[in-house]
């Protein structure tokens, strides 16, 4: 394992109660998988209304992401986490107390606000304050990440069981968790001298690098929320059975965003990696495109998609942060504003596409996009490439200045074992 993967999780208390936030909202992105079709039948509400949930909460995310530096600058780091912390507890609670889906995708709105003053903002603080560097900062936000989106089906399915309604509220009191730890275990940091500016996460999509790479996320979270939001309704099982599905899907995410994206990384390169792992992702959702009507099948690939979209998650976020000519927490807005833009509309496309046509054309058409994708990663390979060596020359060296104090631990340690002997 290289000494990032060893450090990742020797973390102060801050970054893991930052950690467990991003856990618990992470959740929120699957955790209404498993009662979608639910949510259909006992509200009596179309596919496309239904895939509004995803709607409201990514793209208010997005669109909140461009001011999330601004508020950061102003209030200070912690205050802007509590805030969205805040804003979550409150909107997941009215959505679980809403009297019909359209009042549930209103409050997902309100829970996508608070999740972009959160995310952004976690994703900055992680990275300023975790210990084995850069890369074992992304790892860790990735790790929460997928452990987030593998429990949060498992939640949704068990109390789906009960409700509709028992989702919201778990994931409200779990964020009332979050929230304590995050004010109790966080250091209140006072804000930058040097204010951000509104247009900063627009305008820094000048930078062809940074607007490149955030595209090709854009790009590939069509075809994974298209995944996630509509393969749901092909597989004809209960609220409990697709949790489990999603979880082992999850498990995945999180196995290949932690361990397979560093030893694929260092071993093939950012760049070729990514292209291996978008096409994957490509022949998966034709797939099941092809073979929608046969259950087993959208099951099986399903769930392995789960070590492509692990993969994908944390290199399309290193290639974003280490390739960007700009600020990173500037970098992490812009690129969240560009995904979730994608995330957002591709569920709701595939309901339109499904009810318009039929369910086999949402899926061959995120295929293609990611697979465009692919295409435009081919114009920044140089960059990243790039970036991978001033990575591996900055982990050189830091393991150079590392010899010295190893040297001197085996020689009290012999030193000790010694002197044990002789006594």
């Amino acid at each position: 394992m290289s000494s990032t993967s060893a450090g990742t999780f020797r973390q102060p208390k801050a970054v893991w109660a930052v950690a467990f936030a991003c856990v618990i909202s992470f959740m929120g992105i699957g955790l209404v998988d498993p009662i979608l079709p639910a949510l259909a039948e006992q509200l009596d509400a179309g596919h496309t209304q239904v895939e509004l949930l995803f709607t409201s909460y990514l793209v208010v995310t997005a669109l909140a992401m461009l001011v999330t530096g601004w508020v950061s600058s102003r209030i200070g780091p912690k205050r802007t986490l509590v805030a969205g912390l805040v804003l979550i507890v409150v909107f997941a609670a009215a959505a679980g107390a809403a009297g019909g889906i359209g009042g549930i995708v209103g409050f997902r709105a309100g829970w996508g606000l608070g999740n972009a003053l959160f995310i952004a903002t976690s994703l900055a603080v992680i990275v300023g304050s975790a210990s084995g560097g850069f890369g074992g900062a992304i790892v860790l936000y990735e790790t929460a990440l997928g452990i987030g989106i593998a429990t949060g089906p498992v939640l949704g399915g068990l109390l789906g069981t009960l409700s509709w309604r028992g989702p919201f509220f778990g994931v409200s009191v779990l964020m009332l968790v979050a929230l304590v730890a995050t004010a109790v275990f966080v250091d209140t940091t006072p804000p930058p001298a040097e204010k951000s500016r509104l247009a900063e996460p627009l305008t820094a999509l000048r930078h062809r690098s940074l607007r490149t790479t955030s595209l090709v996320g854009l790009l590939y979270n069509w075809g994974f929320f298209t995944l996630l939001g509509y393969a749901p309704f092909l597989m004809n099982l209960s609220a409990l059975r697709l949790g489990a599905v999603f979880f082992a899907w999850g498990l995945l995410v999180a196995l290949f965003a932690v361990f397979g994206a560093t030893w694929l990384k260092g071993r093939f390169g950012t760049a070729r990696t990514l292209y291996g792992s978008l096409l994957c992702i490509a022949v998966i959702l034709a797939v099941i495109g092809t073979f929608s009507g046969s259950v087993p099948t959208v099951i099986a690939a399903v769930i392995a998609s789960g070590a492509f979209v692990g993969l994908n998650n944390t290199l399309v976020t290193t290639a974003v942060m280490s390739i960007s000519p700009v600020p990173r927490n500037v970098a992490s807005a812009t690129y969240g504003f560009v995904r979730f833009i994608g995330g957002g509309l591709a569920p709701f496309v595939a309901g339109l596409l499904a009810a318009g046509l039929n369910v086999h054309v949402p899926f061959w058409i995120a295929a293609v996009v990611v697979l465009a994708g692919v295409a435009l990663l081919t114009t920044v390979h140089r960059d990243l490439e790039q970036a991978d060596a001033t990575a591996s020359s900055a982990a050189a060296e830091e393991a150079v200045t590392e010899v010295p104090a190893v040297e001197e631990e085996a020689i009290l340690a012999e030193d000790a074992l010694r002197h044990g002997v002789q006594r």
